[in-house]
């Protein structure tokens, strides 16, 4: 199966021009957009560990998982342990409290990207906590971004808008062993562009606008997460600094949810 889908699919190849488009897309951003320069996310749900690797071997570090079972098993995978020393984990579905200990717990974890209530968070800090003192960790703090409902979807998880600076905050403020790094959404997958602007990513802008704003920060200090393979470089001249693309590097998969691509 997987001869068959390396036949298919020339990572190294598709994942340069996925970055050369980041960069293109980067270049034509409104030069009034103070976020920071955008960054990938490959998303290799469903493809095999032998495809990480390829795209780790390429220069590719920064990786995202939906299912808590499949980022244990990938980063726990012996090729990947041996041979990706500094892969960058991201975990961008969506997080059960009985699922955070096997998250944050797996070697090379760098993001959680959807926090979603003050109580998920005060878990996550706590279980973060724990595990460095179990293991004598001198590791940094856990990076966590605000997962924000823009779209009103009522599957999708995610704070109100109007909510997003009060958890930001309350991250900040109350979970120690958290850095709060941004804001990040799914959105709706099928706007027209060419009918305006997409809605989801002005609203999530707007809120990183109140964050700064209402925290005094700098914009370059909060992240954007939003764009996926089929509109990053919409997401990217709205203003997001980090892109999570997964089909248009990996090939094409079969969904088995709502979940970010």
């Amino acid at each position: 199966m997987y001869r068959k889908i390396m036949s298919e699919v020339d990572v190294k190849q598709t994942l340069k021009l996925v970055l050369e488009k980041i960069e293109g897309a980067f270049k034509n951003r409104p030069s009034t957009l103070e976020t920071e320069k955008p960054y990938l996310v490959a998303v290799s749900k469903t493809k095999p560990a032998e495809m990480v690797m390829e795209a780790y071997e390429a220069g590719q570090r920064h990786f995202g998982e939906n299912y808590v079972q499949e980022l244990v098993e990938k980063a726990s995978h012996p090729g990947i342990l041996d041979k990706c020393k500094e892969i960058r984990w991201h975990f961008i579905g969506h997080l059960q409290s009985n699922k955070v200990n096997k998250v944050i717990s797996i070697p090379g974890l760098h993001m959680i990207e959807t926090v979603d209530s003050q109580k998920l968070a005060e878990i996550v800090n706590r279980a973060w906590e724990k595990r460095r003192q179990e293991v004598a960790s001198t590791e940094e703090r856990l990076r966590v971004l605000v997962q924000v409902n823009t779209s009103g979807e009522g599957q999708k998880s995610g704070v109100e808008p109007a909510e997003a600076v009060q958890l930001y905050k309350f991250i900040r403020d109350n979970c120690p062993s958290l850095s709060v790094q941004g804001v990040m959404t799914i959105g709706k997958f099928d706007h027209d562009y060419s009918q305006g602007p997409n809605e989801d990513f002005i609203v999530l802008m707007k809120c990183h606008e109140n964050i700064i704003k209402e925290l005094q920060l700098n914009p370059q200090d909060v992240h954007v997460s939003m764009g996926m393979s089929h509109d990053f470089e919409h997401a990217i001249n709205a203003g997001s600094s980090i892109v999570r693309v997964g089909s248009s590097i990996f090939g094409t998969r079969t969904p088995k949810s709502n979940a970010a691509n």
